[in-house]
């Protein structure tokens, strides 16, 4: 009588799978056709909040958004590479816009 084995057995190769530590969750900003990786995060929960955050705050400066005529971006989570975050990168501020960062 044979037993189902519930892991993998001495002497056996297990791939561990390079993707598993390679993959984040990223807040997109995007106004228009262009849009740009906000943030990244570890996990999709982090990643929900930190987009909801960064809608309120839009939505706190939406009135001042539209009388100086600058975009409001959309915000979404994605979940991405780290290779393929650009070697520059850094985050983008959610009221950037105050500082001249838009997307």
């Amino acid at each position: 009588m044979t037993q189902a084995a519930d892991g993998p057995q001495p002497g056996q190769v297990v791939s561990l799978g390079r993707n598993r530590d390679d993959r984040l969750w990223a807040v997109i900003a995007a106004v228009g056709r262009r849009s740009r990786v906000a943030e990244i995060y570890g996990n999709r929960g982090a990643a929900d909040a930190d987009r909801a955050w960064r809608e309120q705050q839009v939505r706190a400066y939406a009135a001042f958004l539209r009388s100086s005529g600058l975009p409001v971006p959309n915000y979404s989570v994605s979940s991405i590479r780290r290779a393929d975050l650009p070697r520059s990168w850094r985050p983008l501020p959610a009221l950037g816009f105050l500082r001249g960062q838009m997307i």
